[in-house]
């Protein structure tokens, strides 16, 4: 294992990452503190409890995991992009420098910066809501594992878009509508029989809902089926990175 390759990698990623520290951290931390006062406030004072949790509290674990979510497809996915961009990408693929070491460099930037913004704004929430932790080890490993886990999707996506349109494309009109959809805001028992069906196609539902129980204690889906639903969106994304680098899809074109 090649450590000062992943060190090289993953401090040039943060370098760029506190370099635009307005666009990178204080952007997605403003817009989620937007999204208390309006959904908080505004609607909150409308809606008493779901599932017996203020509704100020409830929507927070959905507001953590749309910014974590949202950041480590965009950090994972322009970290690859930039370099296939430039053409500095062939200096990695040439250096002795195997493509584990370069997803770890690269994931693992984007996943620390994720898990930045998502801490960030679970402090934010304390000031503006009561908001217990039942469990607070689960409540880690949920953020941990879905920082890395969108952080191996934003990486596939930036290897296999072929221009800036594309790099935007699925975090927009993919990703963003299924956190949306997913339970964010409200549970997915509030909705009639065949929207709840439907919702159980959306995979952000799992993660959303897992991560709510080790807030509240209380989940749309049981933590079991979140956990093997992380798990196995991991596990897909490793084996497309994987497929990526043995075929050199997208790489030595």
């Amino acid at each position: 294992m090649n450590v000062i390759a992943i060190q090289t990698i993953f401090w040039t990623e943060m370098a760029r990452f506190f370099r635009t520290m307005s666009q990178s951290l204080i952007s997605p931390v403003l817009s989620t503190s937007l999204y208390f006062v309006v959904f908080g406030s505004a609607i909150g004072s409308r809606i008493d409890q779901v599932e017996g949790v203020a509704y100020g509290a409830f929507i927070v674990p959905g507001l953590i995991m749309l910014s974590v979510m949202t950041q480590a497809v965009s950090n994972a996915s322009f970290g690859i992009y930039f370099p296939k961009f430039i053409g500095t990408i062939y200096e990695h693929l040439s250096a002795p420098v195997n493509f584990l070491e370069i997803v770890i460099g690269f994931v693992g930037a984007a996943a620390v910066k994720a898990l930045m913004i998502g801490i960030i704004i679970l402090v934010t929430a304390f000031f503006f809501v009561d908001l217990p932790i039942v469990h607070p080890l689960a409540m880690v490993a949920f953020l941990l594992l879905t920082c890395l886990s969108f952080a191996l999707l934003g990486f596939i996506i930036g290897i296999w878009a072929e221009n800036f349109e594309q790099l935007q494309l699925i975090p927009l009109l993919v990703i963003t509508p299924l956190v949306f959809l997913g339970g964010s805001f409200y549970s997915i028992s509030m909705l009639p029989p065949v929207w709840q069906t439907i919702s159980m196609f959306n995979p952000v539902v799992y993660l959303v809902s897992g991560f709510r129980w080790s807030f509240f204690g209380t989940a749309d889906v049981p933590i079991g089926v979140s956990l093997l639903a992380i798990g196995t969106f991991t596990a897909i994304c490793l084996g497309v990175i994987w497929w990526i680098f043995k075929t050199g899809y997208r790489l030595r074109q």
